[in-house]
């Protein structure tokens, strides 16, 4: 399973309707489950970005497709970083 640091900022209407994001989150922790991603953790957050989550996926496609499904909803805009274990970056080093 891949790592993902997703970041998140509310839109206009995710803000409108804040007192739905608890659901919301369930919603796409169940959604993740579905797809084999599981949400490890989630934070809210103050500053530039208002949530984080750490995920583990399948894939680099996989993640893709959960997090323009979470953007479709209109609620958030994220940045999804791909994010590599100490373990995977030894072997990336390694290969330079």
């Amino acid at each position: 399973m891949a790592t993902f640091v997703v970041l998140a900022r509310y839109t206009h209407q995710g803000v409108e309707h804040i007192k739905a994001s608890p659901d919301r989150l369930q919603a796409v922790k169940k959604g993740f489950h579905a797809k084999g991603a599981e949400v490890k953790a989630f934070y809210n957050l103050m500053g530039e970005f208002d949530g984080l989550l750490i995920v583990e996926a399948p894939s680099d496609e996989v993640m893709a497709q959960l997090a323009l499904g979470v953007e479709s909803k209109g609620n958030v805009r994220t940045e999804t970083l791909r994010a590599f274990t100490e373990d995977e970056f030894r072997k990336i080093a390694a290969g330079v």
